[in-house]
């Protein structure tokens, strides 16, 4: 006696397939919950950059939420991590930590193989499920961007600068328009996407290189007599240091202006504020590493005071000792000149 042979009609071949595409449907939708979810199709070790920059952008804003809320209190909590380089107070306060677990936590929370460095340490225990999911579902890229295609990269090659507080001094003095909440992603070494956050303005500015900008970024036009008498924008702790230099360097006729935090600083080029940021001596990356993806998208230039590009893919090696300048337009002729005026 033969064996026996089971034949499906259609109607039973119509219905395996519908449960075949239901599973596809749960499985891409993080359990049904109605979210495209990027980890299905991409696999274990790929992540998704625009999924990357719209968590990066929430986090970056709640992160501001935090610092904004601190600030408004009497208390801040404010503590010192020893001095700086020039000698000047290097503290830290209650905004910086709580914004730093919103920001970081909330990235390993969404992507937990990812390497996220950030400015603060938290020596405490925080159970990640008790760390609620960032939600990006209102957080559209539709800023000036020519470039739509997403990019999917390997997790391995991914590593994320935070600075959950930038201009802590300044915040400490109430200067608020100085401090920013930044996040950068670097793919290889290089910031790929930078964002900057202004909590004080809830202004959110970000860049993927090789894609766009949010729609409240311009680059002024270029300037004959910016090279001439140039508008410089520098550090309010060592601004004597830095004044001689740029005067070496540009001229009595050079304008030096003293601010705070290097997201600010950065920003004020594409405001018009000033045609060149400098920096004179070490710096860390988490400071930098958003304002170099924003110049790089948009023209402009960030290297080392000796014309190098500035590496962000040693997440264990935070410092640029070689200081920095940047510009979006000239940046050669600065780096020139400053170079002739450190040796003189």
């Amino acid at each position: 006696m033969g064996a026996a042979q089971i034949k499906l009609s259609p109607i039973g071949i119509v219905v395996l397939g519908l449960v075949f595409v239901a599973i596809i449907y749960y499985l891409s939708t993080d359990g049904g919950s109605g979210e495209f979810s990027q980890r299905y199709f991409e696999g274990e070790d790929t992540v998704s950059i625009e999924k990357l920059i719209k968590t990066a952008i929430h986090l970056a804003e709640k992160g501001g939420d935090v610092v904004r809320k601190i600030r408004k209190g009497e208390d801040l909590g404010e503590e010192s991590k020893g001095q700086t380089l020039e000698g000047a107070n290097n503290p830290v306060t209650q905004g910086d930590m709580l914004s730093h677990r919103a920001m970081y936590y909330g990235f390993k929370k969404e992507f937990p193989r990812l390497n996220v460095v950030s400015e603060e340490h938290d020596h405490g225990d925080v159970d990640l499920k008790d760390v609620k999911s960032p939600d990006i579902s209102e957080i559209k890229l539709d800023g000036k961007l020519h470039n739509k295609e997403d990019e999917v990269v390997s997790a391995g090659s991914l590593l994320i600068w935070i600075d959950p507080l930038d201009a802590t001094q300044e915040y400490t003095e109430n200067l608020v328009q100085y401090v920013t909440t930044m996040i950068c992603i670097v793919v290889n070494g290089k910031p790929v996407a930078g964002i900057i956050h202004k909590p004080f303005l809830q202004e959110t500015y970000w860049a993927w290189v090789g894609h766009g900008s949010s729609g409240n970024i311009d680059v002024p036009p270029e300037k004959d007599s910016a090279l001439k008498m140039p508008k410089v924008i520098v550090s309010r702790s060592h601004a004597g240091e830095v004044n001689a230099t740029v005067r070496s360097a540009f001229g009595p006729q050079s304008m030096v202006i003293p601010a705070g935090g290097a997201g600010y600083k950065v920003l004020s080029l594409f405001e018009d504020k000033a045609n060149c940021y400098v920096h004179v001596t070490l710096i860390k990356k988490w400071d930098i590493c958003s304002g170099d993806a924003l110049l790089r998208t948009l023209g402009g230039k960030m290297t080392t005071l000796d014309n190098e590009e500035i590496e962000y893919g040693d997440g264990s090696k935070p410092a640029n000792e070689k200081g920095l300048v940047a510009a979006l337009h000239n940046h050669a002729e600065y780096q020139e000149k400053l170079a002739h005026g450190l040796k003189s």
